[in-house]
């Protein structure tokens, strides 16, 4: 089971589950789809999220989700992380009531539930001048899709530049993000065989 944040974190946030992409390393193998201790990656990430706000996955339409969880494509399909988060940040806004913060997410991080207490923490005390939170990993690196970001900001940039065929980062940069550390390994994802089976997936 997926693990939420510590109950004294209760900063609500609505949520972004990027979910699809070719999988070419994978020969096509869906990853949202891939086996998690009794569950899937993506409804692995949504049963994280789902106690905080609204939950969008954008990719394969999945009815194995429990029926609050909203679901959409980018457009065109396949067209990049980029396009996803816009297509589910479309959907989010139309909702209305929207949460001050909006996690982006994807669904390939088996571990991801455990980084999102410092990315919680971190959004709680972030100053006004600060756009969002990314998660920044033992090795240094910067997920650009483990974020907790300004819900206004975000909507305001993704109309602002283009999302199609262009990298998450390209988008990134034009907002205020703080790197936030989180605990080994829960910001690895899967993206070839050897991680299906380092991390027991089927």
């Amino acid at each position: 089971m997926a693990t939420s944040p510590d109950a004294a974190l209760q900063l609500p946030f609505d949520t972004v589950v990027v979910a699809g992409g070719r999988s070419s390393r994978l020969d096509g193998t869906p990853k949202a789809q891939l086996s998690l201790e009794g569950s899937t990656l993506v409804a692995h990430t949504v049963a994280a999220v789902r106690p905080f706000g609204v939950v969008v996955v954008v990719g394969p339409e999945d009815p194995r989700l429990p029926s609050d969880v909203l679901h959409t494509r980018e457009d065109p399909p396949f067209s990049g992380p980029a396009a996803a988060v816009a297509a589910g940040v479309v959907v989010l806004d139309g909702v209305g009531d929207r949460h001050e913060w909006t996690a982006v997410l994807a669904c390939d991080m088996p571990h991801v539930d455990r980084a999102l207490p410092a990315l919680v923490r971190a959004a709680e005390v972030a100053s006004p001048e600060v756009d969002g939170v990314m998660a920044l990993s033992d090795e240094g690196r910067a997920e650009n899709l483990a974020v907790l970001i300004r819900s206004a900001a975000l909507s305001a940039v993704l109309r602002e530049v283009p999302t199609v065929d262009v990298s998450v980062r390209s988008v990134w940069r034009h907002l205020r993000l703080d790197t936030v550390p989180v605990p080994h390994a829960t910001t690895s994802d899967v993206d070839t065989w050897e991680d299906v089976r380092r991390f027991d997936l089927h």
